[in-house]
């Protein structure tokens, strides 16, 4: 009889930066759905999710995708944390706050540095590379280092064999910085595959022997952060739009101000200076075309005085948890009427 192997993956309940977990489960079938796939239990105590006295927790596989990369018979297995019941959500289960919406676009930019002994991928040993400039987009073995490219190339490979909606991937503007974005006809999904795209992106560096390196400002001075910038657009501003309401949603965004940083990833205020294409902490500010501002205005949502498309939050950042990301910029659009 064929046996198959599934890795149930999730997130545990270290803060404010949970880290993903994975075991192997093995099962008789391919499943058709999700719902083929069963709860499994793990040990909470190891995972700041339960005490010792009370340790079950429950995995709930919410989307399973391929793992070609080991071979055919291989799954990974997205899961949201439950209680020992199975029903009510843990409360590191941010997911199951997430008010979903299949018309609410979203799409997410992950920056992040490849490290190695300590330092990025092809710096030098002590002090640092030439200043930014010819690293974005940059090509040649000065500029995005030797096996760099290798990584991510195979990453990006791993990704479209998972059937992620892997969007493309560029070097970023600070030496050994990348960035890889996913797209998602509904925050739940764009979520989840970040999520499975940075397993992959681990798993793959671990036979590397690098680390991948998520925090916002790694590098003081004058190199850029790492952010998640996220892209979104809901039916109605992608449809009708207009300035008025975009004003409004504008507004919306500004008085919650406080409550987005709180949900777009520790350490914040080191990246989110005014410097290095972003705003301050402490401002809100929206702009065409402003990679300096809260929001991004594309060209393309002002054209004709439309007002329509989709818009740019450039807060969020590279540590952020895509669920706490997504649920709190829906909230914030639920605030603002549409008729």
């Amino acid at each position: 009889m064929a046996k198959y192997k599934f890795e149930y993956i999730w997130l545990d309940g270290y803060s404010p930066v949970p880290n993903l977990r994975g075991k192997t489960r093995i099962g008789d079938a391919i499943p058709k759905s999700v719902d083929d796939l069963p709860l499994w239990g793990f040990d909470g105590s190891s995972t700041k999710q339960a005490e010792g006295k009370s340790s079950d927790c429950v995995l709930k596989p919410v989307a399973f995708y391929p793992d070609l990369s080991r071979d055919d018979s291989s799954f990974i297995v997205m899961c949201e944390v439950m209680m020992p019941d199975g029903v009510t959500p843990h409360p590191t289960n941010h997911r199951a706050t997430i008010e979903d919406d299949e018309d609410t676009w979203f799409g997410l930019e992950q920056e992040y540095f490849l490290y190695e002994n300590g330092r990025p991928l092809g710096w030098p040993s002590e002090g640092y590379p030439p200043p930014q400039g010819p690293y974005y987009t940059g090509v040649g073995y000065k500029n995005v280092g030797g096996i760099a490219r290798e990584i991510v190339m195979e990453h990006l490979d791993l990704c479209l064999a998972a059937g992620i909606n892997h969007e493309g991937i560029n070097a970023e503007v600070a030496k050994g910085q990348w960035e890889f974005q996913v797209f998602g006809k509904g925050s739940k999904k764009a979520a989840d595959e970040i999520w499975v795209a940075r397993y992959l992106l681990e798993r793959l560096c671990e036979k590397y022997e690098l680390d991948v390196e998520y925090h916002c400002k790694p590098i003081r001075g004058d190199w850029n952060g790492s952010g998640m910038h996220c892209n979104f657009s809901t039916k109605y501003m992608r449809e009708v739009g207009g300035k008025d309401y975009f004003l409004k949603l504008m507004d919306a965004f500004e008085k919650n101000k406080d409550e987005h940083i709180a949900a777009y990833g520790p350490d914040n205020h080191m990246r989110l200076t005014g410097l290095h294409e972003t705003q301050s902490i402490d401002k809100f500010s929206w702009g065409v075309a402003d990679r300096g501002a809260s929001i991004r205005v594309p060209h393309s949502f002002v054209k004709n005085d439309a007002y329509k498309g989709y818009l740019e939050d450039r807060r969020p950042n590279s540590q952020g948890d895509p669920y706490q990301i997504c649920s709190r910029v829906l909230k914030t659009i639920a605030e603002v009427p549409t008729a």
